[in-house]
């Protein structure tokens, strides 16, 4: 796989939706077909923006992007604070909760130093 070098929100999210992944396919294990699916689109997403963000035509776009990016990443910090105080599967939330909060952060902080910066 290939990455613009040293650009760790891209990686980040990239290895986030792998790990939703797999938590989908866990859930699914669990039978647990319904919020997984929410999930599974929500978490997916948010690298898909964050790549459209970098071949983004303008500053504004790439801010549009990011800002659709750190919707869907608090969208998917939603669905997991509620599998973990549903117990809907027995799947430790801890590292995708912290996971999330991190990605969150730096999606913050990108959009805010490049709106102050437009």
């Amino acid at each position: 796989m290939s990455f613009k070098q040293d650009n760790l929100i891209q990686i980040k999210t990239f290895e986030f939706a792998l790990e939703i992944i797999r938590f989908y396919l866990e859930c699914k294990a669990q039978n647990e077909y319904v919020l997984s699916k929410q999930i599974l689109r929500s978490g997916t997403s948010i690298g898909a923006n964050v790549e459209e963000a970098i071949a983004a035509q303008s500053k504004k776009d790439f801010i549009s992007k990011l800002s659709i990016a750190n919707k869907d990443a608090r969208e998917t910090k939603y669905w997991l604070r509620l599998y973990h105080s549903s117990n809907l599967v027995e799947i430790n939330m801890e590292s995708y909760l912290k996971e999330i909060e991190t990605i969150i952060n730096i999606l913050t902080k990108i959009i805010k130093t490049s709106s102050e910066n437009l």
